[in-house]
């Protein structure tokens, strides 16, 4: 996914946490459904505007300038309510991070659109941010949400975990 709602380089993005990776995922993906919201409205317009013998009208830019400005509107808002939670580093708007149902349970981020591999690697940096290895193996075999989430992937975890408590 490529982040424009913010200016994040590279690096930056590496070192978010969970929770705030999943806030610049979702309004990520709210600023894309505005943009084609917007691109469906001035496709409405044009048609509209094309069977009614207004191509040349200065009604068209006009359109376009107030779209864009409303557009442009609303990505800020988004941008400024990401860079506060962010700051804050937990939703204010009752994000979905965590459990699957809206809760906190997990630590990591649990967005089944994901493939199942970027679903693994999300899972085990969180378990491996657990200096202790007996707890955290004892963690991860309780973790419910982890063995949907992960389906076939789970087995896998659980023995790489395993081989660090030895």
């Amino acid at each position: 996914m490529e982040f424009d709602i913010i200016q994040i380089t590279p690096e930056e993005l590496k070192e978010l946490s969970v929770v705030s990776m999943k806030m610049l995922r979702t309004a990520q993906q709210k600023k894309d459904e505005i943009v084609r919201k917007h691109e469906q409205e001035m496709k409405t317009f044009k048609r509209i505007a094309l069977t009614n013998g207004m191509i040349n009208s200065s009604l068209l830019e006009a359109k376009k300038a107030e779209l864009k400005a409303e557009l442009d509107l609303q990505s800020a808002i988004l941008a400024d309510n990401l860079l506060y939670n962010m700051s804050l580093n937990e939703p204010t708007d009752g994000g979905d991070v965590g459990g699957g149902d809206g809760s906190t349970e997990s630590g990591y981020i649990v967005d089944y659109t994901l493939p199942y591999s970027e679903r693994y690697k999300l899972v085990r940096d969180y378990y491996f941010t657990i200096e202790d290895p007996q707890e955290r193996l004892v963690l991860y075999t309780v973790d419910e949400v982890a063995k949907q989430y992960l389906s076939s992937y789970y087995r896998t975890l659980y023995d790489v975990l395993y081989s660090y408590s030895k």
